[in-house]
């Protein structure tokens, strides 16, 4: 493949392999195992002295392609696509810890993610620190002697905090330690957390890659040999695989993702300008505005802004129900990066099992509401908005 391909380029053409009948569109190959011409080729191909596939758990041609065009994009060695972005997640993190090791974690994550590094992992006697990751001296006053894996979220969920990726690399680099990036939020459009000096990526591809509400789908991006190193031999043996179907669906996604996103991004710009001039809204928070309290450091991180807005309702848990249920277009829904525009309430949906204290530290209240902006005209999701908010008691 041409190192000159731009994005929209690689994501149409990366990656793809096509069998003897010279195929269009890629192949799905859905099969569970592998015919070997031989008993000696059998052999070979399990001692590695041969390339092929094996058995659909390590590998397949379709997840294969997948793989690799996420790597064209991403600027990776290498990948592993997994069931789910939590697939994902939490084989990032474990396969590189053992009983003894220590996590410092940005405290703003994902519901899930955090119940990984917070609850999961010390049961297999790793332990974990949580802090604001937004101050860099946080991060530098968690290291211990153990500390092993640096793990965050950049914009987080659903507040759109922005980490200082760079700057947690170099301290990382200084103490061995992995840094590994949740970057669903910005997209691999819009941001490169391997240059920024992260280690490793996972993204929830059931999001924008798939962005179209039909299927699972994780992946992990690192250098090579942190992958033969630390995720080969755990992804191999706990079978956290993709579908290929599912690796199908998501190369298609991946054609589009470009045109998609953009849309979605100048649509969640438009809305956002929209509500902060609102006077049920109290404040707005969306990367792409020159008022959201990261703004320098956006610019120097992100190519673009976001497809999500976050946003707090002055009426509390009443008002954000009240919006939620008047509107139209947009959905009800706790997923994201969808074709449709999505709306939900992270209290009492993603952010729901932590406690009151924990929700507060990460800025979300009682009227905190997240939107996914869709593909959807703007000009009707504002309209779909204004006529729900002119039905929300102010």
């Amino acid at each position: 493949m041409s190192q000159k391909w731009r994005p929209a380029t690689t994501l149409v053409h990366g990656g793809t392999t096509r069998s003897h009948h010279g195929e269009t569109s890629e192949a799905i190959f859905l099969t569970q195992g592998f015919v070997y011409d031989t008993a000696e080729a059998a052999e070979a191909r399990f001692k590695g002295e041969t390339d092929g596939f094996i058995y659909a758990r390590y590998a397949s041609p379709t997840n294969d392609m997948f793989e690799k065009r996420m790597c064209a994009l991403e600027g990776a060695e290498d990948a592993r696509a997994t069931a789910s972005g939590m697939a994902a997640v939490a084989s990032a993190i474990l396969c590189q810890l053992k009983a003894g090791d220590h996590i410092v974690a940005a405290r703003a994550l994902f519901g899930s993610c955090r119940w990984v590094v917070e609850t999961l992992a010390p049961k297999y006697g790793i332990d974990c620190t949580l802090i604001d990751g937004r101050d860099l001296a946080n991060w530098e006053q968690a290291i211990r002697p153990n500390s092993k894996v640096f793990f965050l979220e950049s914009p987080t969920n659903p507040t759109l905090e922005i980490v200082d990726i760079a700057g947690v690399a170099k301290l990382a680099n200084q103490i061995g330690a992995k840094v590994v990036v949740d970057n669903v939020f910005a997209t691999p459009l819009f941001q490169k957390p391997l240059e920024l000096g992260a280690h490793v990526v996972v993204y929830s591809a059931t999001k924008h890659i798939d962005g179209q509400g039909r299927c699972l789908g994780g992946v992990v991006l690192s250098d090579k040999q942190w992958i033969d190193e630390n995720l080969h031999d755990y992804f191999r043996h706990t079978g956290p695989a993709m579908s290929p179907f599912n690796a199908w669906t998501l190369l298609k996604g991946l054609e589009t993702l470009p045109l998609r996103v953009k849309q979605q991004t100048e649509n969640a710009a438009r809305i956002a300008d929209f509500l902060a001039d609102s006077k049920q809204i109290a404040r707005v928070i969306y990367p792409g505005r020159v008022d959201h309290p990261q703004a320098d450091l956006i610019a120097r991180q992100m190519s673009g802004g976001s497809t999500l807005v976050a946003f707090e309702m002055k009426g509390g848990k009443a008002a954000a129900f009240a919006l939620q249920n008047a509107l139209e277009i947009v959905k009800i829904s706790n997923n994201l990066g969808d074709a449709k525009s999505l709306i939900t309430h992270p209290a009492t949906t993603t952010h729901k099992n932590l406690t009151d204290e924990a929700r507060a530290e990460l800025g979300i209240s009682a009227g905190t509401v997240r939107l996914s902006a869709g593909i959807e005209d703007a000009d009707d999701l504002i309209a779909d908005f204004e006529r729900a908010l002119s039905k929300v008691s102010a």
